[in-house]
């Protein structure tokens, strides 16, 4: 069963339903009520939500990596000062865009390209994951239904217990000022250290991409000189074609001029021939009268 709803989860949207129906009639004439009423229960995605699954499916090794990418920067986010959370945000639409870019693509080589407004939901699906751990959870699932809409900020993966609106809770007071600064300095260096890895992070996960990319643009290069070869080879055995063509109506042209030569030819060495004897014959005529 979660092969076939991962296989219908990456299915076309415009596909989905009749795919649906093929899957759960084929369970129900197979005695399995269950999975068929299951796989009937199946909602159609929406083209981001189908492009976003298209993304898991195709590339689990980035996709997993952005996840754990999503991770480091909601346990970073929380200590982070204005600057940090500015490089923050920066780096997290860099990795949205090019992520978003390649889950375009696989949805280009589906067959459908994505509309601007498919490509926002799609953005937006991947900047909740990014900042929700809820959202990461469904889309790591591979079989989301609709987009998902990223929160104002960052979520920790635990919330925070519960308080009064308006009210921020403080750290207890330390029992002596030396602990204070050793604990400011502390925070401080967990603060460097986390925002350090979440910056690593999104740069390898950016250069993945680039890479990623690279590649990409090489296959389609090489596909393009492929294609280019093959049309070359098409015009010239087109070309081929009309000159074997030609040169078979020539060599028919030249046999029946042939054919007429060696009639005419005949004909001549007939009419030769008879003048021939008709010349004896008189010959023979003449020297009979003269004796």
């Amino acid at each position: 069963m979660e092969a076939v709803l991962d296989e219908l989860y990456t299915t076309p949207p415009s596909d989905f339903v009749a795919r649906r129906e093929t899957l759960a009639a084929a369970a129900k004439t197979d005695s399995r009520v269950d999975d068929a009423r299951l796989i009937h229960a199946a909602r159609r995605p929406t083209l981001a939500a189908w492009a976003a699954n298209l993304l898991l499916h195709y590339q689990p090794d980035e996709s997993r990596q952005f996840l754990e990418l999503g991770r480091a920067l909601r346990e970073a986010y929380h200590s982070l000062d204005a600057a940090g959370l500015k490089e923050l945000s920066a780096q997290r639409r860099r990795v949205v865009a090019a992520l978003s870019q390649q889950a375009a693509q696989h949805a280009l080589d589906a067959g459908h390209r994505l509309s601007e407004p498919a490509r926002q939901d799609l953005e937006a699906t991947l900047r909740a994951v990014l900042a929700d751990p809820q959202a990461a959870d469904q889309w790591a699932g591979g079989r989301l239904a609709t987009a998902l809409t990223p929160p104002s900020e960052f979520r920790p993966a635990t919330a925070p217990a519960a308080q009064r609106p308006g009210t921020r809770s403080r750290p207890a007071p330390p029992p002596a000022a030396q602990s204070s600064k050793d604990e400011l300095a502390e925070q401080r260096r967990a603060r460097q250290k986390q925002l350090t890895q979440a910056q690593e992070a999104a740069e390898a996960a950016a250069q993945r991409l680039r890479e990623e990319h690279a590649r990409r643009a090489d296959a389609d290069a090489e596909l393009q000189r492929a294609r280019d070869r093959t049309e070359q080879a098409r015009r010239q055995m087109s070309a081929l074609e009309e000159q074997l063509q030609q040169a078979r109506e020539e060599f028919q042209q030249a046999e029946n001029e042939q054919q007429k030569a060696e009639e005419h030819s005949q004909t001549a060495a007939d009419a030769l021939a008879q003048a021939e004897q008709e010349a004896r014959d008189t010959a023979q005529h003449i020297r009979r009268m003269t004796n």
